[in-house]
């Protein structure tokens, strides 16, 4: 895992953030000269931040129709005037994903409301996170995974999404719930921190009229019995994305059943780490869920 900010990128990271092919980048570096690399002592090239975010604003101009022809002929203090012109204009997801990667990169708090506000003046908030935050969040994560993207930049841009999920879902916190029963209760199990999508299922849930209890990140099984001795018909609900992992799944939904089964209690998971069984689980309390829409299908009106 990396502890610091990268401001150093390989070729390799510039494809993989931009979606641009790296021979193609070579050929638009000889022919255009649009970027200028520095090289190691191996004559391995390496670009600045400052080039990687020229690269993400050439790739919103070329995915919009400019010819890269025309765009090396723009004048460098242009370019970033140029996109804000196509972000404010055309919200299509392309646009608004590179856009958002843009602000990461540069940790742009400004730049990323100006994104958003840009794509909630046309579209609900349910469906900006379904077309746009939800496939930045997956590239994002292939992105940290092959060290492209530091822990910093994903803490970053997932701090501002949570923000605005938060946002959304006081608006309905602030009202009572219209179905009391079942209660659903929205839990990270130990080791797992990854809770943006747990986040925004509250949303869904509480947007519904249901009544939810949100504990958030990183909760062992012994602490959710306390639930019990108030409610009768819990839902817990909750993401597997790195924690339990494959070999402890069977383990885990044997200890929560010892634990929780009471009062006609459910598990419902969704994440990663349910992609890895090979069947579904030998106990019928436990509901697994392919994805937030899938979830949300299931849930009375």
């Amino acid at each position: 895992m990396m502890n610091s900010s990268k401001k150093s990128f390989s070729i390799r990271d510039l494809e993989n953030l931009s979606g641009i092919k790296a021979h193609t980048i070579r050929i638009w570096e000889k022919r255009y000269n649009l970027l200028s690399p520095e090289r190691t002592e191996t004559n391995i090239r390496t670009y600045s931040l400052e080039s990687l975010q020229k690269l993400l604003n050439i790739t919103l101009l070329y995915n919009s129709g400019s010819k890269i022809s025309k765009i090396s002929k723009i004048k460098e203090e242009d370019i970033p005037l140029l996109v804000n012109e196509i972000i404010a204009k055309n919200s299509e997801k392309h646009h608004a994903i590179n856009a958002f990667k843009l602000a990461m990169v540069n940790f742009d708090t400004h730049q990323f409301y100006n994104t958003y506000n840009s794509l909630v003046a046309d579209r609900s908030f349910k469906e900006l996170f379904n077309e746009v935050f939800i496939p930045l969040m997956t590239e994002l994560g292939m992105l940290w995974q092959s060290k492209t993207i530091s822990p910093a930049h994903e803490h970053f841009i997932s701090s501002l999404i949570k923000q605005k999920i938060y946002i959304q879902t006081e608006k309905y916190q602030k009202l009572p719930p219209t179905k009391e029963a079942p209660v659903y209760v929205l839990y990270l199990p130990e080791g797992e921190v990854h809770e943006i999508g747990l986040l925004f299922l509250n949303y869904e849930l509480v947007s519904r009229g249901h009544k939810t209890i949100f504990l958030g990140q990183s909760n062992s099984i012994h602490s959710l019995k306390e639930l019990l001795n108030y409610y009768d018909n819990l839902n817990f609900v909750s993401y597997f994305t790195i924690s339990p992992g494959p070999d402890e799944l069977d383990r885990y939904f044997e200890a929560f059943s010892n634990e929780l089964r009471g009062n006609n209690s459910k598990l419902m998971i969704l994440g990663y780490q349910t992609q890895k069984l090979q069947s579904k689980p030998n106990f019928d309390f436990v509901e697994i869920f392919e994805s937030i829409a899938h979830f949300t299908a299931q849930l009375p009106n």
